[in-house]
């Protein structure tokens, strides 16, 4: 069997572009430079922003910066719920909720001792129980009393 030329009975190609492995096109050296001079006297180019690594690619999300945004938004949906319910909450309530707001503010997290949560959390897991019941009441659901963890008596094994 005899081997075919390269290009024999391929379809035929715009010159300046090459095929790659994953059947996508891309600009040869002549087509490369001719777009590069009109990108840089395009428009576009002036407008946009190089990132912090001086491409145009963002910065990926800082996650305490992420963490800490998600509990001011859901202390906030959780006063705004009670507010327009017309549910009238606490004196302990509303103060848990703002000094819980004003620590994640300030520090990023609400707690200072890392037994009591997670070490990427903003809220202990009280506070985040707490904050649960809070919103709960405030959208009308019925409270539940906590769960318990029922001890199991043990066999006693006489050998």
């Amino acid at each position: 069997m005899k081997r075919k030329p390269p290009g024999a009975g391929d379809p035929p190609r715009k010159p300046g572009l090459a095929r790659t492995g994953f059947g996508r096109k891309t600009a040869g050296a002549k087509t490369l430079s001719a777009k590069s001079s009109l990108a840089a006297k395009s428009s576009f180019a002036a407008k946009s922003k190089p990132g912090p690594a001086g491409g145009l690619k963002a910065a990926p999300p800082d996650r305490r910066e992420m963490v800490k945004r998600a509990a001011l938004n859901a202390l906030r949906r959780a006063q705004r719920a009670a507010a327009k319910a017309g549910i009238e909450l606490s004196e302990w309530e509303d103060e848990f909720l703002g000094s819980v707001q004003d620590r994640v503010k300030t520090y990023g997290r609400a707690f200072g001792d890392p037994d009591k949560g997670a070490p990427g959390q903003a809220l202990s897991l009280m506070q985040a129980v707490k904050l649960k019941e809070i919103t709960a009441k405030a959208n009308g659901e019925p409270r539940t009393p906590p769960r318990r963890r029922r001890r199991t008596a043990k066999p006693d094994s006489e050998g």
